[in-house]
This record gives C-alpha cells, sequence and structure tokens, in this order.
C-alpha cells in the first residue's frame, strides 16, 4: 500500500513542534552578574570574576544555568541605570544586582543611590526579570549619618519590591588580607571563592523561586 501523502505535512509539523519544545526544555538557565568591579573581576585572571566562579559552582551542583559578566569597573548606580536595557538581553531569568560601591567611594548622597537602584529594580521587574539584591555598606569613615542612611539602602528595597536581600556582597572578605588583593579593597582568588560560597545557597534558591520559562510553562 502507498504512503498517503495528505499525512506527510502534519507530521512534518509534529517533528518541528517537538523538536522546538525539546530546544526550549535545554535552554540554560540565564543569569546576569550586573554590576561594578566587584563583579567584573578587577585585578583577576580570566576565569576568576564571580559570575565565572558562581557558573561553576551551581553547575557543579546539577544547575544548567549560563551566567553573564556585565560587571563594569567604576561603575555607580547611575551608569548602571543607563546601561540596563542593553547589559540585560532578552531571555535573562535572574539578575544579581551589585551596584553602590563606587556611590559610597564617593561620597554621592544615599537619595541619589536609591532612586537609582530603585528605578533599576523597577524596570527589570517590569520585564519580569527575577532579581537578587547584593547589598553594601557604608565605609566608618563617612560618618553615621551617611552610613545609616546608605545602609538602610538596600534592606529598604528589598522589602518594597519583595526580592531576595544578600545583605554584604563581601561577607567573610571585607577586612581580611587573605581574601584581598593588595589594594585591601577588591577580592582575590581565594576571595571570590568565598563569596561564591556564601552566596550560593541564596542563588540557589533565587533560581527556585524564579523557574525558567518552560519550567512556569509547564506548570500552567
Amino acid at each position: 500500500m502507498g504512503f498517503n501523502f495528505s499525512f506527510r505535512p502534519i507530521l512534518l509539523a509534529a517533528i518541528v513542534l517537538v523538536g522546538s519544545a525539546v530546544a526550549v526544555l535545554a535552554d540554560p538557565y540565564r543569569i546576569v552578574g550586573f554590576g561594578d568591579s566587584l563583579m567584573a573581576g578587577y585585578g583577576l585572571d580570566a576565569g576568576h570574576s564571580f559570575p565565572e566562579k558562581l557558573e561553576k559552582a551551581l553547575r557543579a551542583k546539577g544547575h544548567d544555568v549560563v551566567i553573564a559578566n556585565a560587571g563594569v569597573s567604576g561603575d555607580t548606580t547611575a551608569g548602571g541605570l543607563s546601561r540596563l536595557d542593553w547589559s540585560v538581553p532578552d531571555g535573562t531569568r535572574l539578575v544579581i544586582l551589585e551596584l553602590g560601591a563606587n556611590d559610597m567611594l564617593r561620597g554621592i548622597g544615599p537619595e541619589i543611590t536609591r532612586k537609582n537602584l530603585d528605578a533599576i529594580i523597577a524596570r527589570l521587574k517590569e520585564r519580569n526579570i527575577g532579581v537578587l539584591l547584593a547589598g553594601m555598606l557604608a565605609a566608618p569613615n563617612l560618618g553615621q549619618d551617611y552610613r545609616e542612611a546608605f545602609d538602610a539602602i538596600y534592606p529598604d528595597l528589598a522589602e518594597k519590591y519583595g526580592i531576595p536581600l544578600y545583605p554584604f556582597f563581601l561577607d567573610g572578605v571585607a577586612a581580611n588580607p587573605a581574601f584581598l588583593l593588595e589594594d585591601g579593597m577588591h577580592p582575590n582568588a581565594a576571595g571570590v571563592e568565598r563569596m561564591v560560597e556564601l552566596a550560593l545557597p541564596m542563588v540557589e534558591k533565587a533560581i527556585a523561586d524564579k523557574p525558567s520559562e518552560a519550567s512556569a510553562d509547564n506548570e500552567e
């Protein structure tokens, strides 16, 4: 009996649909590390930045992730806001937002830093991109009033937008010479390893709370 050619278009369409579904399911979970020199990997060899080390750690735990490094040394919250849309491409599921240290070091008013970070988070939320906010603490020499105003920015915004907060990006590393470059400010390779180790559980939780689009579609 000859093959019924009328079924061929249907068969081909089914093959295309199945292939597309497999491609979607195979698409990795895309994260962007959006920040300044602490994210960029200032002074470190290739492969030792926070995004690269975090991607390696997550993959070792079975997560199919790709983390883009959108860290720019010297960047402020104003600079981050101005480059946000082209630095965070469509398809991103989570942004690790780490900005504000350079604002603080330059003595920029905390109200300006707050306004810029608020705008960044709001824009990401509009795009349905999850945000994990990495906090920063003001240096002691800036005075109590500045410290209180600056340090309050991160928990306040995390509460306002209902996003996870990693309270201090340099936790376990700041003021420890064993984990810092000679400048005493930026983490060395061991410091980055420590930062990744401490942040990993919260990043995993953020991934679980903001699943991939394919997973979300399957749950509907």
